[in-house]
């Protein structure tokens, strides 16, 4: 497996990584599927990729939620460590290029006041939803790489069927 293929088959497109990263053959380790797990278990419990409802919710928690996606990541990958190199480099890749560009926007504007505007509570909630449907590749990504069921869009289903 190469890491620019997987990137492509869940729909991670678009970042910029050098091309022999993307090309490198790769098999992953145990230790890259068990740090996969613990971050997929992880993103998939978080506002990051649950969806936040326009009369639910608090702006600024949701961004605390998704900053603390670095923490979470940073310990998984000291946990695991030099055994789980595939997973770090398509962790660092994910945080710089997908969340850390939301993240320090919003985080900038709320120190502003932001939140106390509704227009740009709308606008936040806007772009929560846009990198929710990237970090919903993500996860899809993380149980593939994990070989564990995936359960990112569980709920949507059970909604949709209850309908």
């Amino acid at each position: 497996m190469q890491i620019g293929d997987l990137f492509e088959k869940w729909g991670l497109t678009g970042l910029k990584v050098k091309t022999p990263i993307l090309e490198l053959d790769w098999e992953p380790a145990d230790a890259d599927k068990d740090a996969a797990w613990d971050l997929y278990v992880e993103l998939l419990t978080r506002i990051a990729t649950q969806r936040l409802p326009n009369d639910h919710g608090i702006e600024n928690t949701a961004l605390e939620s998704v900053y603390s996606l670095f923490a979470i990541t940073r310990s998984i990958l000291k946990l695991h460590g030099r055994k789980a190199v595939g997973f770090s480099r398509i962790a660092v890749i994910v945080l710089n290029q997908i969340v850390r560009p939301f993240t320090a926007k919003w985080h900038r504007l709320s120190e502003q006041n932001a939140f106390e505007d509704k227009e740009k509570c709308d606008a936040f909630r806007a772009e929560l939803y846009h990198l929710q449907g990237r970090l919903h590749c993500y996860t899809r990504l993380l149980a593939d790489l994990a070989s564990v069921e995936d359960l990112t869009d569980m709920e949507d289903e059970v909604n949709s069927n209850t309908k």
